[in-house]
């Protein structure tokens, strides 16, 4: 009889000993491969089921051994998505599902210059969760822009954005460029982003506009004007000195892209007459005087820095027409009427022909 308890202990040991070496090689690291691998835990996932799923995906050894673990374990499991390599342990898979370290997702986006806030609003939609018009009521949110105005970090922010007649306050303030933003990010995180990128891009161009008579404001809407009429760094500086001396000699600038805006049409469209006659704060072509000498309310696009060193060093030249190829985008200078009209009907010939 004692011998049988002898071996009955002797084997119980050695279960014992075969459970804990289990239970310790159970929760050890599968490889020392370092490899990521996207885990998905969806919501109400029992925690038997994620440890089934976790052996299934090849990343632990063996899923009742950490079942065991979870039904001692308090750890409470969120769902999500994670990035788990075979090189963890189980314990430090679930320390992540414990604290919720799920994968960041990131997007890349390109906003293009020479484009409105309604055409980023449209991009920026397509590739998060938030709708074109949540993004342009951020735009136009009053008390956000107060802010932003009240804020030392935008120097180059005014009360001129607050203007009522504005279509959007911050037209021609986001700088056009490649971002790239967590999947999450809301209409807010997005616009302080691009005011930083346009706060760093003017940067070094700051004290030259405080000392240029004209205000930030007014340089970039002169900017966002240079910026669709001309494509190249010397066009967009002999354009805006043509601007500059339509402005001083109070002229209306003319400019067919602030009539576009102003009547919310692409350049694709066509202008009637009622488009040119509408009154409204952006038209120039107007030729009642209203807008002689004077600029568009705001921007009428977000333009590039090159946009903005034109307007800010403009050409030594004595214009005060152009007319662009439309076939072709090269643009010609003149100094008189019957030049500029002269020069649009033989480029309308040759567009017409080809």
């Amino acid at each position: 009889m004692k011998k049988f308890l002898v071996i009955l202990g002797v084997l119980l040991l050695l279960m014992i000993i075969g459970c804990v070496s289990f239970y310790f090689w159970g929760m050890g690291a599968k490889s020392s491969d370092t490899s990521l691998v996207t885990f998905v835990i969806e919501n109400g996932t029992s925690k038997t089921t994620v440890a089934k799923n976790l052996e299934n995906a090849g990343l632990i050894r063996n899923q009742y051994v950490l079942d065991f673990y979870l039904f001692f374990s308090r750890d409470n499991i969120q769902a999500g998505e994670y990035e788990l390599s075979p090189s963890m342990t189980p314990e430090e898979m679930i320390l992540k599902f414990s604290r919720g370290e799920v994968k960041i997702n990131t997007v890349s986006v390109t906003l293009r210059e020479g484009l409105r806030i309604t055409d980023y609003a449209k991009e920026l939609a397509e590739n998060f969760d938030f709708t074109e018009e949540e993004f342009l009521t951020q735009v136009n949110d009053s008390t956000f822009l107060e802010e932003l105005v009240n804020s030392r970090e935008y120097w180059f922010l005014t009360d001129e954005i607050l203007n009522s007649d504005i279509y959007y306050g911050l037209e021609g303030y986001l700088y056009p460029d490649t971002y790239e933003f967590l999947e999450t990010v809301t209409p807010r995180e997005v616009i302080i982003t691009l005011l930083r990128q346009t706060g760093s891009k003017l940067a070094d161009y700051q004290e030259t506009i405080m000392s240029s008579g004209y205000t930030t404001h007014q340089i970039l809407t002169l900017a966002s004007i240079v910026e669709k009429e001309a494509n190249t760094a010397e066009d967009r500086k002999t354009a805006a000195q043509v601007f500059y001396s339509r402005l001083r000699d109070n002229w209306s600038l003319g400019s067919d892209v602030t009539t576009y805006y102003g009547v919310g049409k692409s350049l694709d469209d066509y202008l009637t007459t009622n488009d040119i006659n509408d009154v409204n704060p952006y038209n120039t072509r107007l030729t009642d005087g209203r807008m002689n000498g004077k600029l568009p309310i705001g921007p009428i696009c977000n333009s590039d820095i090159s946009s903005i060193d034109a307007v800010l060093n403009p050409s030594a030249t004595n214009y005060y027409y152009f007319v662009a190829n439309t076939c072709t985008g090269e643009v010609f200078f003149q100094e008189g009427y019957a030049e500029f009209i002269s020069k649009a009907q033989e480029l309308q010939s040759i567009c017409a022909t080809n």
